[in-house]
């Protein structure tokens, strides 16, 4: 796991610890150290720790005049015994509300298991980020860890959705792209 990094090619268009308005702002990083572990398996030391001792992200792209942002995750997301999705909702996605952001893009492909525990930090994000006309969309998120979130019912507050190829796309374009699908679709 410590070979699995962050997706770096889009470093020169934005990067999380120069942002003053990121939760990662002035995050200092080592390309030597492997301190954070997933079933104690180090990972990279690029992810970042936001609280939940079994999940990481990193913040790939913030466009606040676009209203977005693309987090990649890594780990296993547990909601049952570490509330990830409290302190994912509290330390993070909050602090992008506050700066505007109301469409969020999970990259989940590196998420290896999801316990679900209770759903309302999924509905109170769904509902906010509904009120700016935006959505929560889970990109890639393995067959097996999805099976789990469906179980629990959480596909209604956080759509799933997969494009294997996303990395050919600028953040931009992959913004674009999901948000013309999901403007696209029916209404129920």
């Amino acid at each position: 796991m410590h070979d699995i990094e962050p997706f770096y090619n889009w470093r020169h268009i934005y990067v999380s610890e120069e942002d003053e308005r990121s939760p990662f702002f002035q995050r200092e990083y080592s390309e030597f150290e492997f301190t954070a572990t997933v079933y104690n398996y180090y990972i990279h030391p690029q992810w970042d720790e936001f609280g939940s001792r079994t999940l990481y992200l990193k913040v790939l792209q913030a466009n606040y005049e676009e209203n977005y942002v693309i987090i990649e995750l890594i780990g296993e997301w547990n909601d049952a015994i570490e509330n990830d999705i409290m302190t994912l909702k509290r330390d993070v996605i909050d602090q992008f509300e506050h700066e505007g952001i109301s469409k969020f893009i999970l990259i989940a492909e590196n998420v290896l298991n999801f316990h679900s525990g209770d759903k309302d930090y999924y509905e109170e994000w769904y509902e906010e980020a509904s009120e700016e006309n935006g959505w929560i969309v889970c990109l890639n998120m393995p067959e097996a860890t999805q099976y789990d979130f469906k179980k629990a019912k959480l596909n209604y507050f956080v759509e799933l959705m997969d494009i294997s190829n996303w990395r050919i796309y600028s953040p931009f374009h992959l913004y674009k792209k999901i948000d013309t699908e999901l403007n696209n679709r029916l209404p129920l």
